[in-house]
């Protein structure tokens, strides 16, 4: 069962003019449960305009300094983020799951490892306690981080970076790419691209000596980056990405299956925190999680863009279909587990259990 637990807001910090940071006092009885892997993000839950709303932030404190804190950059008409950034005060209370997330590396304090480090924008809030983390516990590791903003200004955790730079000296090395300020190499101007990809693993990094690579920012250019290492043949394995929001739209049906289905319904039935809900759904109209929640289901929820695994449930009975489904490894989708922000019925019947 997904519990909310309330957290205190010990302390804003204004990173950039659209970005906060917010540190959350964690009480004796809650440390245990907010014990936290390098990487994972928090999925809060505020009151805004009369309504509840949830989103998920990603960490950007070591687990290793005892420190519960995220970032939160304001988007346009981001309701969540535009209340962080000029109405949350310290000594608010927010509510919020336990930590969660995949996207990390377990720590090898003997090892001697060389990570690589792709972050752009608010990409960098979970690659920060990443990189803190490890050059912290592992004393032979080596980071290079590429760092994508519009201009210096817009650089979050620039001071915390700079000082993560400056303990590590021999270990940790930040290139800074400026998309709208111009630089003095022409390499460090402009988004990313293949060329920029190509002079980096030519001049700068070499991939036989890399262990790992964590990316984090815009589809786009996570997607860039993977595909280049891809091409490279590097592993799978070794490429672990975090997305934040997707392009696509909500899911739909197949033209054959919307077709087939088409006047359908089906019988939804959920389970959740040991009881169980049901409701009719039509078949290719909302899916499973819009449908609950639209049916008064009280359920985890943060991106509903099939990125942030909140929503995560297995499907016992029937069949669905799903539109995105970046926050699934493939040994859970083998498992028949599924993200109801995803999950249009193809069945007459679908059970789904979020305890699972």
């Amino acid at each position: 069962m997904a519990t909310f637990y309330k957290l205190q807001v010990k302390k804003i910090e204004k990173t950039t003019k659209d970005c906060v940071l917010v540190s959350f006092d964690l009480p004796q009885e809650l440390e245990e449960i907010f014990q936290y892997k390098q990487g994972q993000y928090l999925t809060l839950k505020a009151i805004i305009n009369g309504e509840p709303v949830q989103r998920s932030y990603s960490l950007c404190s070591s687990p290793l300094d005892k420190e519960l804190r995220v970032g939160i950059k304001a988007v346009p008409l981001g309701l969540f983020s535009t209340f962080a950034n000029e109405q949350l005060k310290e000594g608010d209370v927010l509510e919020s799951l336990a930590p969660s997330g995949k996207f990390y590396v377990d720590v090898e304090e003997q090892a001697d490892k060389n990570y690589v480090c792709f972050a752009a924008g608010s990409g960098i809030t979970p690659m920060y306690s990443i990189i803190k983390t490890h050059l912290t516990a592992e004393p032979h590791a080596t980071f290079k981080l590429f760092y994508i903003n519009q201009t210096v200004s817009s650089i979050i955790l620039k001071e915390e970076l700079e000082a993560l730079k400056n303990q590590f000296m021999e270990r940790f090395e930040i290139f800074h790419f400026l998309t709208k300020q111009n630089r003095a190499v022409e390499l460090f101007n402009g988004r990313m691209d293949k060329k920029k990809m190509a002079a980096i693993f030519s001049g700068i990094c070499d991939t036989d000596k890399i262990d790992d690579y964590f990316i984090c920012g815009p589809e786009a250019m996570i997607f860039l980056v993977r595909d280049y290492l891809l091409e490279q043949k590097v592993g799978e394995e070794k490429i672990h990405f975090e997305l934040f929001g997707t392009s696509s739209d909500k899911p739909k049906l197949s033209k054959e299956d919307e077709k087939k289905l088409s006047g359908k319904t089906c019988t939804v039935t959920l389970i959740e925190g040991g009881k169980s809900m049901e409701f009719e759904l039509a078949m290719g109209g909302d899916n499973i999680l819009d449908a609950a929640l639209n049916n008064s289901a009280d359920l985890p929820y943060a991106c509903k863009g099939g990125v942030c695994c909140t929503c995560r449930a297995k499907l016992v009975e029937g069949e669905v279909t799903m539109g995105v489904t970046y926050g699934l490894e493939q040994d859970e989708l083998d498992n028949n587990y599924i993200l109801t922000c995803q999950a249009l019925p193809t069945t007459e019947k679908v059970v789904v259990d979020f305890d699972q």
